[in-house]
């Protein structure tokens, strides 16, 4: 999982800070989505963007489940 967090400048108050977070599923180093977001945002977007802070998680690969010898029932 990746998040962007972005700060971009309200159009018509360029002194107004505004946030967005971003999410979505990436590929790692490259990160191809974030990369066509941000191209989307500078193409068709007014707010000009500030900085963009940027984090990726890997996923659980099949070498780290491990068996639950339990199992708990809720009502």
């Amino acid at each position: 999982m990746s998040k962007a967090h972005i700060l971009y400048r309200m159009p018509d108050f360029e002194s107004v800070l505004q946030t967005y977070v971003w999410q979505d599923y990436d590929l790692a180093p490259d990160f191809p989505e974030m990369h066509r977001f941000l191209d989307f945002w500078q193409s068709k977007l007014d707010g000009p963007l500030h900085s963009v802070r940027y984090s990726h998680q890997r996923l659980i690969g099949p070498d780290e489940w491990r068996r639950v010898a339990g199992e708990l029932l809720l009502h």
